[in-house]
């Protein structure tokens, strides 16, 4: 890298943050297909004049944003995406607002190894919680085709999502399947949020839940195939090691256990997305991590799982997967 490669990867926060500010604010939202001054702006949304307009004017410059005449258009990208009236609205980048408080604490963190957002999803509320099940369900709902296409399901009539959030992947597995019994397994308070995306979707019915904390709580038993996706990074070793305990005893025989996830190479420097997300984990979680291979392996092989497999995705995903005999 030469000097001005560098500076200007130090400061490419500097766009994100714009964008982000303007989806935070409603910015987008509040944007006429006529065309609306940055007075009317500042005005609806209880503004500085003077800072939206120059907030505005870099969305401009960004290409969010149009301006003709003193007035501001949404493009069509911004509409679509950014805008609530729009039915394909990234609700979950809010997200991204909730991760940009963490990561700022980053140096911090390196210094004294403490998380600068310890709290048990359970308590951080329903401001952060909708936006970041949201989140995971438009990611997953893009992934899951691709990511579940080579899984053999010809054995499987029943399956227990761990963790499952929205229900995206087990909302693809019964469309893979028609007729297997999907039940997503998640905390007290995200179910609700769960029955929601399945009505959304047109699943209600077709996979149930069940709410309950893995932690602390047995798993219903009596599955095919129970399904981990983005699970264990949130957790420390240990915590892991009892899960997937548990996933043994909740699986039928020759049933077997899918976990997605970054799975790490053992200096712990790629996947690049995983070595970047072991940050996130970093600042945002008390003890999750991004685990390497064999450290799953183990964890696989120590519960009493055969025919360990790995199976690399180009997004850096991987996926392990094991039977009980």
């Amino acid at each position: 890298m030469n000097p001005n490669a560098i500076r200007e990867f130090t400061s490419s926060f500097q766009k994100s943050r714009i964008l982000l500010s303007g989806f935070e604010l409603n910015i987008f939202t509040n944007i006429e297909k006529s065309g609306t001054t940055n007075k009317q702006i500042a005005n609806n949304l209880k503004l500085d004049e003077h800072a939206c307009e120059r907030l505005m004017n870099a969305l401009v410059s960004l290409g969010f944003l149009k301006k003709q005449n003193q007035l501001f258009f949404n493009t069509d990208e911004s509409f679509a995406f950014l805008s609530r009236k729009s039915p394909d609205y990234l609700g979950g980048l809010m997200h991204s607002n909730h991760l940009w408080n963490t990561w700022s604490n980053l140096t911090k963190v390196v210094r004294t190894g403490v998380s600068a957002h310890p709290d048990e999803i359970n308590s951080r509320g329903e401001d952060w919680l909708t936006p970041f099940i949201t989140a995971m369900h438009d990611r997953a709902k893009k992934q899951a085709p691709e990511q579940l296409a080579s899984i053999d399901l010809s054995e499987v009539n029943s399956l227990l999502d761990i963790g499952g959030g929205s229900g995206a992947y087990s909302m693809e597995f019964v469309s893979r399947k028609p007729g297997l019994e999907a039940t997503v397994f998640d905390l007290p308070n995200v179910v609700p949020i769960t029955k929601t995306f399945l009505e959304k979707e047109g699943f209600s019915g077709k996979v149930k839940t069940s709410a309950g904390d893995y932690t602390t709580d047995d798993l219903p038993g009596g599955f095919d195939m129970v399904f981990l996706s983005a699970i264990i990074h949130s957790n420390s070793l240990e915590v892991n090691r009892a899960l997937i305990k548990k996933c043994f005893v909740a699986l039928n025989k020759n049933g077997r256990i899918v976990i997605q996830d970054w799975i790490m190479n053992n200096d712990r420097t790629q996947p690049t997305s995983g070595a970047v997300f072991a940050i996130n984990m970093l600042v945002g979680t008390e003890s999750g991590d991004c685990f390497t291979e064999q450290e799953v392996s183990g964890m696989l092989s120590d519960s009493g799982f055969k025919e360990i497999t790995i199976t690399e995705f180009e997004t850096g995903i991987s996926r392990m997967a094991g039977r009980k005999e």
